[in-house]
């Protein structure tokens, strides 16, 4: 028993002191198992070894972003934000014709923008913005780049009045944006990747705040009837259903 224990010591520890391209394909196989303590323990060994390639900086700022949901207060989810925005920072600073890049930092924004104030909302959300249009011009197959600049124009078109005018500040002049344009963005991502339930599910919520309710039942309905892919569909499918009571 003691030798089989050692033995797998050794392979452990071989395995996290391989080469890199081992060490992100240990990672990979956690990342896809929305581990991301696990999968850190094989992506940061490789970080050392490649500190400078921007998919796996892009890699180990997702795995930041996916340890927020596991922390308790709304401080300590900030602090797990602000290591993501770091990597996803470093990302872009590494590979500048990254789409994956600039699209991490507008996730990352986009994580942690519910915990903060009303003026921090905004000024993250136009962070948000001007990393999504880049994503999106580096890459217009990609369907998430599209569907944030969607969040986006969803998000600034139903702003109160007392909202819009931090907005305002931040910005200067208010951008231009509107239900429509979100429609025009999430269907372009629906478009791009079909069986991806937040795209059908926040197009409903877009045209329930447009006051379109049969519309808004058959997008939200039809995203809820999707099975569960990625980490966030459970919370998805929450604000969906709340849509939904509230029709």
């Amino acid at each position: 028993m003691k030798r089989l224990f050692i033995l797998s010591l050794t392979v452990l520890i071989l395995a996290i002191n391989g080469p890199a391209n081992e060490l992100i394909r240990q990672g990979d196989i956690y990342d896809q198992q929305f581990k991301p303590d696990e999968a850190l323990k094989y992506y940061l060994p490789a970080e050392k070894q490649n500190p400078n390639d921007a998919a796996l900086l892009v890699k180990i700022a997702r795995q930041h972003v996916f340890r927020m949901d596991g922390l308790k207060t709304n401080t300590e989810k900030l602090t797990e934000g602000q290591k993501a925005l770091a990597y996803a920072e470093r990302a872009v600073k590494a590979d500048p014709r990254s789409s994956d890049a600039h699209l991490s930092i507008a996730i990352v924004h986009g994580k942690m923008t519910p915990l903060l104030g009303n003026r921090g909302k905004i000024e993250a959300s136009k962070k948000i913005k001007e990393s999504a249009e880049k994503a999106a011009k580096l890459n217009p197959k990609d369907d998430y780049a599209w569907h944030l600049l969607g969040r986006w124009h969803q998000a600034l078109a139903g702003m109160g009045s007392l909202t819009r005018g931090i907005a305002q500040l931040v910005y200067g002049e208010l951008p231009a944006a509107t239900n429509e344009e979100a429609v025009t963005y999430f269907k372009k991502a629906i478009a791009l990747k079909p069986d991806r339930l937040l795209h059908h599910i926040e197009l409903g919520r877009t045209y329930a705040q447009m006051g379109k309710t049969e519309e808004a039942k058959a997008a939200i309905n039809k995203g809820l009837a999707m099975p569960n892919r990625e980490k966030d569909d459970p919370e998805t499918k929450r604000r969906g259903r709340a849509t939904l009571a509230g029709l």
